[in-house]
């Protein structure tokens, strides 16, 4: 539900099912479940049905996409992780799913470093081979891209009331059974928004078009502004930054690849670079702010310097020149 290039990440997942095809979702949600259905509703406002299960105690990958079986009306089923930024096309992993007979068809993605990611080898008729854990030599580049197409059957398979974990126990034990298990390979845009990093990136993507969507709540471009954003006209605007409702950017002020929730402030002459500012947080004359996250209601004095990995909690308050990384204090 993070605010991504405008608008809560979700709404980016969701258009993009929307655009191919999708009619009925079901979120499977459990921590702050209301927010959900608070946000979005029943969906209309996206062309989409929505419902919503919620888990009173976490069942894991594999058993929360069972335990909504019930809400599921169609033999087979698209799944998602809530977290993934992709490209793939859809319609085409759907086609390979039916037209291979399969009983699971996961869309796969190739990395550069293959080593931080479990590995999905398939065969030359693109049947999966195995499911392999982190090793610091994979025997291929291909990963789990966190989407898949399940029969019906394969998910009444899964075991009811207790979690499950779809990579280490349903994969592996529907490959162990002799199930058709099919991986779609492709190389199109692919993110895990898992960390501070790659939200900013994710999010700097969708504002410049790199990534696809159909939510974006603007044009793309360097930068994307939202309703009541106030920013100087010397103030320069880049890599696919985004600027809250009601922020305000100062004269003289720098955003590369920065990400501003609403009412966030950025004054005169300050430098924020791929990181995030949160909500009503000020960020003080001729600070330096890269690769970094400022919780909601911080205030920077000014000249703070924070860099690398630097995190501040929300409420946080820093007086002036409080922290620095060079030397010209």
């Amino acid at each position: 539900m993070l605010p991504t290039a405008g608008v809560p990440f979700l709404t980016h997942l969701l258009s993009r099912a929307r655009a191919a095809g999708v009619r009925r979702v079901v979120l499977s949600t459990s921590y702050r479940a209301e927010v959900f259905a608070e946000h979005f509703g029943d969906g209309g406002g996206l062309g989409l049905e929505l419902a919503y299960v919620t888990e009173d105690v976490p069942l894991g990958t594999g058993g929360g996409i069972r335990n909504v079986l019930d809400r599921v009306g169609t033999d087979d089923v698209l799944v998602f992780n809530g977290d993934v930024l992709s490209g793939v096309d859809l319609s085409k992993l759907m086609d390979t799913h039916v037209d291979g007979g399969a009983d699971v068809t996961l869309h796969l993605t190739r990395v550069e470093d293959p080593r931080a990611f479990g590995s999905v080898p398939t065969d030359g008729n693109g049947r999966v081979r195995a499911f392999l854990e982190k090793s610091p030599e994979p025997v291929t580049d291909q990963v789990n891209a966190g989407c898949y197409v399940f029969r019906r059957s394969a998910l009444e398979s899964i075991p009811t009331g207790r979690p499950v974990s779809v990579e280490r126990e349903t994969f592996p034990g529907l490959l162990a059974a002799g199930a058709t298990v099919l991986g779609y390979v492709d190389s199109t845009y692919w993110l895990d928004l898992g960390t501070p990093a790659t939200f900013v990136r994710g999010s700097a993507d969708l504002v410049r078009g790199i990534a696809p969507t159909a939510a974006l709540p603007g044009p793309t471009g360097d930068f994307l502004t939202l309703p009541g954003a106030e920013v100087a006209a010397d103030a320069v605007l880049t890599g696919g930054s985004t600027v809250g409702a009601g922020c305000s950017v100062a004269a003289g002020a720098r955003l590369e690849s920065a990400v501003l929730f609403d009412g966030a402030r950025v004054l005169d002459g300050a430098v924020v670079t791929r990181s995030v500012v949160g909500r009503g947080t000020v960020v003080g004359p001729g600070c330096v702010v890269e690769d970094a996250v400022l919780g909601d209601g911080v205030e920077l004095g000014a000249r703070n310097e924070l860099r690398s990995g630097a995190r501040v909690w929300p409420g946080v308050r820093l007086p002036d020149g409080a922290v620095r990384f060079s030397s010209d204090a």
